[in-house]
């Protein structure tokens, strides 16, 4: 179990995050269509998972367009974002900003948060997952992690980029 804040008060999740040089925990996320996809669906490619508790709310809205804004730069690299929305929700969110360089996910009938450790655990949040950056090799080795000590907070892009 992590400890983290949210606007100075502690939380905790679920567990921790994978460990550098391991191998990535397999997922199964739904996309918009409501399909279910999975870590082989990204197979080959670098990934970014930037996991946020719900693009429903101005910190987790900011950390995907400033990634859809880097992505596009990024060679044979996936942005993915992973949240407890609905797809329906993540879908409309996405084509409203115009952000067409990441993928939306959602954790809907999924156990990703508990696998990646990034389930909040108390308070109001419980159920949310907790603001995170992983990133994958293609190989799915865990080259990189940040786990936002304060939830409000924006993740360290230059650093989880630098990764890449």
């Amino acid at each position: 179990m992590a400890s983290i804040k949210f606007q100075g008060n502690p939380l905790h999740t679920s567990g921790e995050l994978p460990s550098v040089g391991s191998k990535a925990p397999d997922f199964t996320l739904v996309n918009g269509k409501l399909a279910d996809v999975t870590l082989a669906t990204y197979a080959g490619k670098k990934k970014v998972l930037n996991i946020v508790p719900s693009l429903d709310t101005p910190t987790c809205a900011m950390s995907t367009r400033k990634f859809n804004e880097k992505a596009s730069k990024l060679d044979n690299t996936v942005v993915l974002v992973v949240s407890a929305d609905l797809p329906f929700a993540q879908c409309r969110f996405c084509e409203t900003e115009g952000l067409t360089d990441v993928i939306p996910l959602s954790t809907f009938r999924s156990s990703f948060s508990d696998d990646y450790g990034v389930t909040l655990t108390d308070t109001i949040l419980a159920g949310l997952t907790a603001r995170a950056i992983v990133i994958l090799g293609e190989d799915d080795k865990v080259l990189y992690t940040q786990l936002v000590d304060e939830l409000a907070n924006e993740p360290d892009y230059d650093s989880a980029l630098a990764a890449l």
